[in-house]
């Protein structure tokens, strides 16, 4: 069976990869040159996703993955085609179709009868029946699930760790029609070996709901919950900052499981998909004012962050500040929607000189980014803020060359409320004063 994936990006090259050890003939699509020559020499575009560096190369050498820059070309020969490129938001915060509009028009441009059409890009509850297949329908004159097959499969892994997660998770298919999700369950338990799990309601393996609907409901359900709850832990943060009690004493004491999955209350939580989906779920649903009102307080977090800085400090003019770690997530080399750019930019509205410092960037990606990567030296700075944890912060304060450092911020709790100078006192969102 021939595959080709659209879009070789963190998740889709993984993917690719996964497609092609399991014995299929996998075709690469990406808009990058410099990510389809690398793939084609069978090195990674991108560092720290396990097991892909190996699994790629032997892909690669085997013969059963190569990548391309036409998408047409491609689709013209294969049996299946997955797509997974990435749906962003504009200045209103509205969906952006225009990257999902365009790959689907050069699928139907050459699209064989027959073909099976899986769309894994995480899109807003009715977008790939009456937004993606009727691209397919008016440009190829095919009719979706009689002359072509459509899924939707959102994809349930988190970089870094895709191969395990693939494993690690049941795998959601939605047809257009019951044949086209029986294609698609088909061919995703011919690419998939998945964990043993008593945890689950089923046993663990692809599993098929009633329709595309209720595929894309499955993947904005699990994030918007996830934006809700983030949303409450950071209401807890902000009342403990103003009764002077610790909230990561409380909520660790409070053992329930409905705080086991939130990102430690401080500084833009969550991970780069979780400002964007629940955007795309008040898409179909704008009278969710629960949803509305949990995704302002999360977006509003890095200002309220900066106001509490203000609070100990008084005026920021002028003042150098460090912020420490620019991805949106610990040891992910990700930038998209990361925190440090509203930080950054809150920082400077109050005349405040931030530089950012963090290891898995050099200052050329940083610089690139709209990042003002560090080149102060360390005795400039009066302020430390952590904004993303990384245990590489902790060498920086044992070089002990902050002479003039006044304030550590601690949004990630990474130093639990202990300074790493006895000198400098530490203050942690939800720790109060």
């Amino acid at each position: 069976m021939i595959v080709t994936v659209i879009g070789l990006g963190k998740i889709g090259l993984p993917l690719a990869v996964q497609f092609a050890i399991k014995g299929h003939e996998v075709l690469g699509v990406d808009i990058n040159p410099e990510t389809v020559d690398l793939v084609n020499r069978g090195i990674e575009p991108f560092p720290g996703e396990d097991k892909l560096q190996e699994l790629l190369a032997q892909a690669v050498t085997s013969g059963s993955l190569r990548a391309s820059l036409s998408t047409s070309e491609c689709v013209a020969v294969s049996d299946v085609v997955v797509v997974i490129v990435p749906l962003k938001v504009n200045d209103l915060l509205e969906p952006d179709y225009s990257a999902i509009d365009s790959v689907t028009e050069d699928i139907a441009q050459r699209l064989k009868k027959g073909a099976l059409v899986i769309y894994e890009t995480t899109l807003p509850i009715g977008t790939t029946r009456n937004r993606c297949g009727r691209i397919i329908e008016e440009r190829s004159l095919l009719q979706m699930g009689v002359d072509f097959f459509l899924v939707f499969s959102p994809e349930r892994v988190l970089t870094g760790r895709v191969f395990s997660d693939l494993r690690k998770y049941p795998k959601i298919v939605g047809g257009v029609n019951e044949r086209s999700a029986v294609e698609g369950v088909k061919f995703y338990e011919s690419v998939f070996d998945f964990d043993i799990r008593s945890d689950l309601a089923r046993p663990n393996g692809v599993w098929k709901v009633d329709s595309l609907e209720a595929a894309e409901f499955v993947k904005l359900a699990e994030t918007t919950f996830r934006d809700v709850n983030i949303a409450l832990a950071n209401t807890f943060a902000r009342h403990a900052d103003h009764l002077q009690l610790d909230v990561y004493q409380i909520i660790e004491a409070s053992n329930s499981q409905s705080f086991s999955h939130i990102h430690q209350p401080g500084v833009a939580v969550g991970g780069h998909c979780i400002p964007i989906y629940p955007i795309f779920y008040l898409a179909g649903d704008k009278g969710a004012e629960l949803v509305e009102v949990s995704r302002r307080q999360n977006a509003d977090m890095p200002h309220y962050f900066v106001s509490r800085i203000m609070e100990h400090v008084g005026e920021l003019q002028g003042k150098k500040v460090l912020v420490l770690g620019a991805s949106y997530r610990e040891n992910v080399k990700e930038l998209s929607y990361s925190g440090a750019f509203q930080l950054i930019h809150h920082l400077e509205s109050n005349g405040a000189l931030p530089e950012i410092f963090d290891p898995l960037f050099t200052n050329t990606e940083l610089s690139r980014s709209g990042l003002r990567p560090i080149t102060s030296q360390l005795k400039e700075f009066e302020i430390a803020i952590v904004q993303t944890r990384d245990e590489e912060f902790f060498k920086l304060f044992i070089q002990n060359e902050f002479s003039n450092l006044r304030y550590i911020f601690d949004g990630r709790n990474l130093f639990r409320g202990v300074s790493p100078k006895s000198d400098v006192p530490i203050i942690t969102l939800g720790r109060g004063s």
